[in-house]
């Protein structure tokens, strides 16, 4: 075969398959059992073959198929290619049907109980056949050595082999339980932290037991947060807040159960986190990522949105 032959051929890969196993097995019919699709799906790739190649393969009549002179002769040349033909016709075809296949998504727990979870039913009621593993934790996860294949990430993001798409911004502030503040000392400039149990963030890479502040007037202050209560699950220290025993510093996004319930409360009301930091749905490049992956990228990016919210 030319090279032009060869790449109209390639062209059309799923349609040469399934001639050459019309051609095998001597019908549409049988063809379509064997390939699991329907008749009609058979006869319309064979056409499209035939019309790519301007040639007619197979002679039809109401009894039986007859290869042509110039089917019998694509038949030879196929053959010749056959494991090749199975193997990447098998991928192609794969590549056009329902997504099928693992995933690993990983997250933080706070963003994954509040944003990731909530999604993930009508993810399994678009894509059945794709089965879902969860890396749910507040430790920092290597996406290539644990082989996770999307991630939420909060924070500036290196140059790396990772896309990303934002989908929000994490904001900072204080809050406490009312129970608390009931009986505390009162609590209205960030140095008055000091005299205040204090929840933080702590992970074996990382302690946010240093917590500044910003005002409407541009003052900035910086606080040394005393080991009080400290821990590596975000939705645990939330937990604890709203239990009475301390002041948390926390994104108001992740809180709002609490916040609606009345069992934490804004303090500190005319201070805040100066900054607030990106958070990114992270995945391997298009290349990398197979037919599932890209189906559950596409659809977490469109389903978690904009995660900001005014706290």
């Amino acid at each position: 075969m030319n090279v032009d032959i060869v790449r109209l051929l390639h062209q059309h890969l799923p349609q040469l398959y399934v001639f050459t196993r019309v051609a095998g097995l001597g019908s549409f019919q049988a063809a379509a059992t064997a390939l699991g699709l329907p008749r009609s799906s058979i006869s319309k790739k064979v056409s499209q073959l035939e019309e790519a190649l301007g040639q007619r393969l197979l002679q039809r009549s109401t009894r039986q198929l007859c290869l042509t002179d110039e089917g019998a002769s694509l038949l030879v040349s196929a053959q010749s290619l056959q494991g090749v033909l199975d193997s990447a016709a098998s991928l192609k075809m794969a590549q056009q049907a329902e997504p099928a296949g693992r995933v690993k998504i990983s997250s933080s727990t706070l963003i994954g109980e509040r944003y990731l979870l909530p999604v993930i039913p009508e993810l399994r009621r678009r894509f059945p056949k794709v089965a879902l593993e969860f890396n749910i934790t507040d430790e920092v996860v290597d996406l290539i050595s644990q082989r996770v294949d999307i991630a939420v990430r909060v924070g500036h993001l290196p140059n790396s082999s990772l896309v990303a798409k934002k989908i929000g911004e994490k904001s900072w502030a204080c809050y406490a339980a009312p129970s608390y503040l009931a009986r505390a000392k009162p609590l209205t400039n960030p140095r008055e932290l000091t005299q205040h149990p204090c929840l933080f963030f702590k992970n074996s890479q990382f302690a946010m037991d240093h917590w500044t502040f910003a005002n409407n007037d541009g003052d900035t202050v910086n606080v040394a947060i005393d080991d009080a209560i400290c821990g590596d699950d975000g939705r645990s220290l939330a937990a604890l807040a709203a239990m009475g025993l301390g002041v948390v510093f926390v994104d108001p996004l992740l809180i709002q159960p609490e916040l609606a319930a009345g069992s934490l409360v804004p303090v500190l009301t005319g201070w805040r986190h100066p900054e607030a930091s990106p958070i990114h749905l992270v995945c391997l490049g298009r290349e990398a990522r197979n037919r599932a992956v890209d189906a559950v990228w596409q659809y977490l990016g469109e389903a978690m949105g904009s995660l900001t919210v005014d706290g």
